[in-house]
């Protein structure tokens, strides 16, 4: 895991750089994933890193609590920008009635009102964003598109979830941050392993044999349940859009 450590702080280190930054801004949700990124950067960018903390209607009050606590024990310098207003104002606008869908609309809508403020915050402070998604997330396209997955670069996009965990315990990330459950938090009581299905643990065995090149034939002969591995290939096959540059059409 020490290499992993090593790489990350040298791809931030050169990637903000090579651009031609030296601040950087991010958010910080009191997750897992941003705690990592954020203890990088302030790490390396000291005073030139700022964090931004943006809960909506729907964030769990405990995790913004634990994003401040973290902030504080590590001399991060943070700001907290209530979304809530904008939240509405959504609401009130888009007709969500008679829709099942409307908290995904919602928690979608809620993760690209932060992408904009960080992107303002981003002009302001001529600063680099700097991503917090990994790479279990990445290739499920767990995210949204122009929300949490818009951002100039992520020293996190190629480590499993299972991993970031290793090493969330390792450069000393608090309990209170990595016991939790893994959640966007996109709506109340939204957990990652409720809208997946599974466990990272589980996923990450499965998306690892996946990279390796293995079929959905070979890894159900291999011991894989036929519905876990055929859920996940459909998956990662709807959402693979997400990781791709919008189509041009060539004249």
């Amino acid at each position: 895991m020490q290499k992993k450590i090593d790489k990350i702080e040298e791809f931030l280190t050169k990637e903000v750089k090579k651009r031609g930054f030296s601040n950087v801004v991010f958010g910080l949700s009191g997750g897992i994933d941003s705690a990592v990124v954020a203890f990088f950067c302030n790490k390396i960018f000291k005073n030139k890193a700022k964090a931004f903390i943006l809960p909506s209607h729907s964030t769990n009050p405990k995790n913004t609590q634990d994003a401040i606590r973290f902030a504080q024990s590590i001399g991060l310098y943070y700001e907290i920008i209530n979304i809530g207003e904008l939240q509405d104002s959504f609401i009130n606008t888009i007709d969500l009635e008679n829709d099942t869908n409307s908290f995904h609309r919602i928690g979608n809508f809620c993760a690209r009102a932060r992408m904009c403020i960080l992107y303002d915050k981003s002009f302001l402070h001529n600063a680099l964003v700097v991503g917090t998604s990994n790479k279990s997330e990445l290739m499920l396209g767990y995210g949204t598109l122009y929300g949490d997955l818009a951002y100039a670069i992520n020293p996190i996009g190629d480590i499993y979830k299972s991993d970031i965990f290793t090493i969330a315990k390792k450069i000393g990330i608090p309990k209170y941050i990595i016991d939790k459950k893994p959640s966007a938090d996109l709506y109340i009581g939204q957990s990652d392993e409720g809208d997946l299905g599974y466990s990272y643990n589980q996923i990450d065995k499965l998306l690892k044999q996946i990279v390796k090149g293995f079929s959905e034939k070979e890894l159900i002969e291999n011991g894989f349940e036929k519905a876990f591995v055929k859920s996940i290939f459909k998956r990662i096959k709807q959402n693979s859009f997400k990781g791709e540059p919008p189509k041009i059409a060539k004249m």
